[in-house]
């Protein structure tokens, strides 16, 4: 074949956000589950100052996948480079650039540069990759930048808590009864449904019909990552009328006497168009807060009473 095998591309989008802000949440892969659609949990494998080796969660033509990512972060200059671990074929190699370039005080210019190889240097394993990096990009950059200028924009919208419950037993048993979710129809009695695929295991898809207090109910559905006997981080796909965004984690310490704090943790991001559609014209951002904490943190401390019912009788 003639011609360059390593093929270099590049897509924009201006962000109505400052740089620093923009360079930020970037870097900071804890926001990411907010930032892409895809994305559902970051972790950190190693980190040494701006070098960093990253793993990720993400759902793929809506399974879930995971790989690990190396990045270098240049704060001064505003710049992310990335490269993937062990890329998938037909792709031989994929890494990348972010530029974050400052247009004025509240306005950046994001680029996204990719650089790439096929597997033997295929002609059409490269025209595959390029349809789908074309693809991909092109998808990203407008949701990255609508929800990055919701992120600093907004701050109102966004809310954050949690709820922590003192249980005398392993904190194994208490990541039991939150990890077998399929069985929590039987086992808690604000669940009406539920399903729970796992087709590869720590990687669930939780599909679910949840009563509220006032009798109504919703479906809502999840992917969620399980790290025994530990942490249970999570991200709604499948989200009610209120919300833009829901992501969440419990957490299992036990310390040397055999209690374990259990804890429910959520971030949520209201969609201000519904409040009135569902709570009522009088309502407003201050009633939706309310509502959401209460609703959501009355499931989880029932959950979370009857987690740390199932490990006490197993003492």
């Amino acid at each position: 074949m003639t011609g360059n095998p390593v093929r270099e591309v590049e897509h924009s989008i201006t962000v109505h956000a400052a740089p620093q802000d923009v360079y930020r949440l970037l870097a900071e892969v804890e926001n990411w589950p907010r930032l892409f659609p895809p994305s559902v949990y970051v972790d950190y494998l190693e980190r040494d100052g701006n070098s960093e080796r990253i793993r990720i969660w993400a759902t793929a033509n809506g399974e879930p996948k995971n790989w690990a990512s190396r990045r270098e972060l240049d704060p001064e200059n505003l710049r992310i480079t990335f490269a993937q671990e062990v890329s998938a074929p037909p792709v031989a190699q994929m890494s990348g650039t972010w530029v974050i370039e400052p247009l004025d005080d509240d306005k950046t210019h994001l680029r996204l540069l990719h650089t790439y190889r096929a597997i033997d240097d295929d002609p059409e394993g490269l025209k595959w990759i390029d349809e789908a990096v074309d693809r991909n990009s092109k998808a990203e950059l407008p949701s990255l930048k609508a929800n990055v200028e919701l992120a600093t924009q907004t701050a109102e919208l966004t809310l954050s808590f949690e709820d922590s419950v003192q249980v005398n037993g392993s904190a194994k048993d208490v990541y039991d009864f939150i990890n077998e979710a399929g069985r929590w129809k039987e086992r808690l009695p604000h669940v009406a449904s539920v399903t729970l695929t796992e087709d590869t295991p720590g990687l669930q898809v939780l599909r679910m019909e949840t009563l509220t207090k006032d009798g109504s109910s919703h479906t809502t559905e999840s992917v969620r990552v399980c790290f025994p006997h530990h942490k249970i981080a999570y991200k709604q796909t499948t989200l009610p009328a209120l919300m833009d965004l829901h992501t969440g984690y419990w957490t299992f310490e036990e310390d040397e006497k055999g209690v374990t704090t259990a804890t429910s943790q959520h971030t949520v991001i209201l969609n201000a168009d519904n409040i009135a559609k569902v709570l009522g014209p009088d309502a407003g951002v201050a009633e939706a807060r309310q509502f959401i904490r209460d609703a959501l943190g009355n499931n989880s401390r029932a959950t979370l009473g009857h987690a740390k019912n199932y490990a006490e009788a197993r003492r």
